[in-house]
């Protein structure tokens, strides 16, 4: 840059410093690869290996699907203005679709009925907060209720005559699963070798690439169709728009209410495609009456972790499947040498914001890996009766460090009337 205050004076140019920013896709890259060594450090210290099981892997990402479809759910439908708190009950009547479809025309009509099911969820809650505008909230707690209620009625009206259980469907077909079959006896090799990094690495790994069944790769590519749709084409910035300034995007020619049911009929459909999960996946239980367990809440939360970006609520739901999947599979120790692990990323952060001279985030830091290093020297296991709440804890705990740097949909929430800008 030159200035020049004086004709006469000679130029003087001023260096400007333009800090670079580090591409998402990236920072991502760089997250998996230390919560990865984090991992491992902590499977050696504490000689749990099930940290970085394949198994521990497999179950993990088996879990993770509902959560990030609920995920997935919930950023279409707050990108466009809607706070979708009924994620819940339209991953209910997911299951209950899934179920019923499933053991009358097969898997895929199961997995069509439920995202049916959970469009119309989703329609109406629209119909409440878009078109008469009744507290999100309020409209969200009640399609939860609402779900949970009709979802019941129909198994008595359906499943009971079959099953002679009202809480329950007969058996369904699940979906086949596939592997890569030289890739993952490869890697079992080397996650039986027990060397340092290098197994841990092949055991998620192979937990990622075997008995992968066809829901679980149609989820994974839906989050970089959804970022392509809603953030490079003129639909998704339409729709965008509407989240952000729905005043603004009415004078431009958006149609504001066709924006909002569309966001919330696919929001619904994705979180009904949750419920399906649950249900045809093997591995997992036929319908069975509360059987989502507030995984719409934790899915809600995986969205707000990442910033309501798809790439980020990637991330959230792969850490909240890993910790519903680590109890499942290790048990009370393996959660003890998780919070072993949580100490050294703390120990990491600290050193981090020491550099960045933040004295208070850096002494909250040592005070937390106290506390925890606390809690595992003092425990040979955890409670019988936490461990199934593992993932809760996590959800807690990690929005509460993250929700610093949240910046939601300016307009997420607020009501909105046609024509209220002229």
């Amino acid at each position: 840059m030159t200035i020049t205050e004086n004709p006469s004076a000679a130029p003087v140019t001023v260096a400007v410093r333009r800090k670079t920013r580090i591409p998402g896709w990236l920072k991502g890259v760089i997250w998996a690869v230390v919560a990865i060594a984090v991992l491992s450090m902590a499977s050696y210290a504490t000689g749990v290996n099930t940290l970085t099981s394949s198994n521990t892997a497999h179950t993990a990402l088996r879990l993770a699907l509902p959560i990030l479809l609920c995920a997935l759910g919930g950023l279409w439908a707050e990108r466009a203005g809607v706070v979708n708190i009924g994620l819940e009950g339209m991953m209910i009547l997911g299951t209950w679709g899934a179920a019923w479809g499933a053991f009358y025309g097969g898997v895929w009509a199961g997995l069509i009925a439920a995202v049916v099911f959970g469009a119309l969820g989703g329609l109406l809650h629209a119909i409440a907060t878009v078109t008469f505008n009744v507290n999100h909230i309020v409209s969200g707690v009640a399609i939860n209720l609402l779900g949970l209620g009709v979802a019941k009625y129909l198994s008595n009206l359906v499943f009971a005559p079959i099953s002679g259980n009202p809480r329950q469907s007969p058996p369904v077909p699940k979906f086949d699963t596939y592997s890569a079959s030289g890739l993952g006896d490869w890697l079992g090799d080397l996650e039986n070798a027990q060397r340092v990094g290098i197994s841990d690495v092949a055991g998620i790994l192979r937990g990622l690439v075997t008995q992968v069944a066809p829901l679980t790769m149609i989820a994974i590519l839906l989050v970089p169709l959804s970022y392509f749709l809603l953030w490079r084409t003129r639909f998704g910035l339409r729709l965008r728009s509407c989240g952000e300034n729905p005043v603004a995007a009415e004078s431009l020619g958006v149609n504001v209410y066709l924006h909002k049911y569309v966001a919330m009929a696919i929001s619904g459909g994705l979180a009904g495609m949750g419920g399906a999960s649950l249900v045809l996946l093997s591995g997992g239980a036929d319908y069975l009456e509360n059987q989502t367990n507030g995984r719409g809440y934790i899915g809600l939360a995986a969205m707000i972790f990442g910033n309501w970006r798809p790439g980020g609520l990637l991330g959230g739901a792969a850490l909240f499947g890993y910790a519903d999947g680590l109890q499942l599979s290790g048990g009370g120790k393996a959660v003890l040498a998780l919070l072993y692990g949580a100490v050294i990323l703390l120990c990491v952060i600290v050193v981090v914001q020491l550099i960045r001279r933040q004295w208070i985030a850096a002494a909250i830091g040592v005070v937390g890996a106290g506390v925890l290093y606390a809690i595992y020297w003092t425990n040979d296991t955890l409670p019988s009766d936490l461990i199934p709440y593992t993932a809760h804890f996590v959800t807690l705990i990690v929005l509460a460090v993250a929700s610093q740097r949240l910046r939601p949909p300016r307009a997420d929430g607020v009501p909105y009337r046609r024509g209220e800008g002229d």
